[in-house]
């Protein structure tokens, strides 16, 4: 029979949403508000490294991607807000999964791999309660669906996925993709990126991965794209 996995809150979940409750009271101008939220939401970040040391700088370099992508996509002065913050959190719900889920990156059994599932929607749960984090709650809960409708944990599909969640999930794996015996830099890099032009119009967002394509040649396969911005 299935082992059933029951979420769990660990001390720095409990650390993290006392971090996301301070920021959710402030009461500033919109202005310098968006900055405080950034910083906090930064802080909580890297409490998640911590909890999560293989993917240490998982979630800033993500955020710097997405940034790049979603400017180029035209997104509004609030939209590259929630982004940024949802990119910063968007695995806080592997926090919520038991600690023998996550001691190791190797490939889970099918078992594990169903209970990884969950982390989105985990998260998005996690998240829902602070009134400045909704926006970026619904594109964390997103994240891992697919262009044609496989993805998890919704199945939604095409343009219902949230815009935001559809560069998250460009950003997202091409920080991710570990490709074996390139060390160097600009050679990760493509190889990383043919991986997404396969998969695009099955898992991303066709154009939108064209237009990560060309933002990548344009920059060069150095790395410049993921590191540049402020997080």
């Amino acid at each position: 029979m299935p082992r059933t996995i029951v979420p769990t809150v660990s001390p720095s979940v409990l650390t993290i949403q006392g971090l996301l409750r301070k920021t959710d009271r402030l009461k500033l101008p919109a202005a310098s508000r968006r900055e405080i939220e950034r910083l906090l939401v930064s802080q909580a970040s890297r409490e998640i490294d911590r909890m999560l040391p293989w993917q240490a700088g998982h979630g800033r370099r993500a955020a710097a991607i997405a940034m790049k992508l979603g400017e180029a996509a035209g997104l509004t002065t609030d939209e590259l807000h929630h982004l940024k913050l949802a990119a910063l959190l968007h695995d806080i719900g592997l926090l919520m999964l038991p600690q023998e889920l996550l001691a190791e990156p190797s490939p889970f059994e099918s078992e594990s791999y169903i209970a990884m599932q969950h982390h989105s929607r985990l998260g998005a749960q996690l998240l829902e309660p602070y009134a400045f984090l909704r926006e970026a709650a619904v594109l964390v809960a997103h994240h891992h669906e697919r262009w044609n409708g496989s993805g998890y944990p919704y199945g939604v599909r095409g343009a219902f996925i949230p815009v935001g969640a559809r560069i998250l999930a460009i950003a997202d794996a091409f920080d991710a993709i570990r490709v074996p015996l390139i060390d160097l830099r600009d050679a990760r890099n493509r190889a990383a990126l043919r991986i997404l032009l396969v998969a695009s119009g099955t898992q991303f967002d066709p154009g939108l991965t064209e237009l990560f394509f060309r933002l990548m040649n344009k920059h060069g396969m150095d790395g410049r794209v993921e590191t540049e911005g402020r997080i």
